[in-house]
């Protein structure tokens, strides 16, 4: 057969493939989202990917972002070079400040929302010590880049933990040290709830245990053709955000390069710790995907694809946003019942609370709102609620609604707010030196470790930053005040 020949019918061959398993996808669900809570997280590719659509679509993804392993705004300037270079090896300076004035000109331009997006956004980084693929001071780039448009105050950057190139989990995946497929490493360390808690305030407690929602490849061919997109992507739904009554949220993980579908499965998909957190948090996560076209199943970050992959105009970039638009796009089915009236706090502790109300006819149970999440894990059939696992000395404010018989909610409770007892906990991010010096830790053989835990903080020099709690006199941990 000749080669042209041969050619065609291979490409022939893997179109067919490609249509066949997008006609098998179900198409993208739509849920009831609460567009305020829409946020991002990736790991390299993906991690630059996240900069890209938190910038680009800051109105969408004013919540915040993610980042492991990445670096600032169109750091790669549509140039490969640029991108294995200064934003990977650091082989030669990132132009921070030429980036920061790009980012404001195209905003004005109308390429990317407005930078004002940003200012209450709140950013988690992470960097592990050995990764030798996009190097630590890249992500020391990203944090000047992001101290541009967001509080100091909003951002955590973890940077202590020796890990290689990788997303990390607390109990799956290789070691913490290797750098090869899936490139999802066990560290003894739960990054996606870090972020998840950073990004979200408190949460609670993971779901350990089987998860209740579902999984669902779905169509993405309805919202881009080629460029580098896979024909399915994935979402995980949890059972509460299925049903069409409660409002959830949305956060989008993104994959790095070799960590597609084709590449290692649903390893990603499943096993990066995400869905446990969203399961009992009313948390949608959605996994787009890149396909077989793009190269080392990268997302594009340097200009593989169009020259305008970075704004808001980028096919890859439009095409998540268009999921995002889609997701969120249902609607409640109503309920005929009213908000819950008389509700009140009572019984503070240094760790819980009652919230009381008063009963509504016709109701068959209510949910407890902390904030924009629910507490309580299935309807409470009384009119009086124990929330716990507080903070001593903080304030919470609460709202409560009454479910009928179907599920559906009514609208949410004029808000009732309460303070713990005992003192709040302080939190002190600084440098390791600067810890040291401070009293807050202490140094053994040139690593800091945190007075009372004796938690390790990593090397102790003044380039290793890291946030300590104060729980008691002397007593600190890695951790933050959220």
């Amino acid at each position: 057969m000749h080669t042209a020949r041969r050619f065609g019918v291979a490409l022939a061959g893997l179109a067919l493939a490609v249509l066949s398993r997008a006609i098998g996808a179900a198409p993208l669900p739509q849920l009831l989202i609460d567009a305020t809570q829409t946020t991002v997280s990736g790991l390299s590719s993906g991690g630059f990917m996240a900069v890209q659509l938190h910038v680009a679509y800051s109105a969408t993804f004013s919540k915040g972002a993610g980042v492991v392993a990445g670096g600032p705004f169109y750091c790669a300037e549509g140039s490969l070079p640029n991108a294995t270079g200064r934003c990977m090896a650091h082989g030669s300076a990132i132009p921070v400040a030429s980036l920061v004035s790009t980012t404001k000109s195209w905003a004005q331009s109308g390429y990317l929302d407005a930078v004002a997006n940003l200012n209450a956004s709140k950013v988690y980084l992470f960097s592990g010590t050995q990764d030798s693929t996009v190097r630590p001071p890249v992500m020391d780039d990203l944090l000047a880049y992001y101290r541009n448009f967001v509080p100091a105050a909003n951002i955590v950057y973890k940077n202590n933990l020796p890990a290689e190139h990788a997303m990390i989990t607390e109990d799956y995946g290789g070691g913490c040290s290797l750098k090869a497929p899936p490139y999802i490493n066990d560290c003894d360390f739960d990054l996606a709830g870090a972020m998840l808690q950073q990004l979200y305030g408190p949460l609670n407690a993971r779901n350990d245990d089987a998860l209740g929602g579902s999984f669902v490849e779905f169509d993405q061919t309805a919202f881009v053709s080629g460029h580098g997109m896979g024909s399915t992507g994935w979402i995980y739904v949890p059972q509460a955000c299925a049903a069409g009554g409660t409002r959830c949220r949305l956060h989008v993980a993104l994959h790095g390069c070799k960590q597609n579908t084709n590449d290692v499965g649903q390893q990603y998909v499943r096993n990066t710790g995400y869905n446990r957190w969203a399961d009992s948090n009313r948390i949608v996560v959605l996994y787009p995907q890149t396909g077989a076209s793009a190269i080392n199943s990268c997302w594009d970050w340097w200009g593989y694809d169009r020259a305008d992959y970075a704004r808001k105009s980028g096919p890859q970039m439009a095409a998540v946003k268009a999921m995002v638009d889609r997701v969120s796009s249902g609607s409640a089915t109503p309920s005929p019942l009213p908000a819950p009236v008389g509700v009140a706090t009572s019984g503070a502790t240094g760790s819980s609370m009652v919230i009381a109300w008063g009963s509504v006819n016709g109701a068959s149970g209510y949910n407890v709102y902390r904030g924009a999440g629910k507490v309580n894990a299935a309807p409470v059939p009384a009119t009086s609620y124990t929330d716990t696992g507080l903070a001593p000395g903080t304030t919470y404010s609460w709202t409560v609604t009454a479910v009928d018989a179907n599920g559906a909610e009514s609208p949410p409770s004029a808000p009732a707010t309460g303070t713990t007892t005992g003192t709040a906990a302080s939190c002190f991010t600084s440098s390791n030196y600067a810890h040291a010096n401070a009293g807050r830790a202490h140094v053994s053989w040139g690593f800091t470790y945190a007075n009372g835990s004796n938690q390790g903080m990593g090397l102790w020099n003044i380039f290793v930053t890291t946030t300590l709690k104060q729980t008691g006199p002397d007593y600190y941990v890695v951790g933050t005040c959220q």
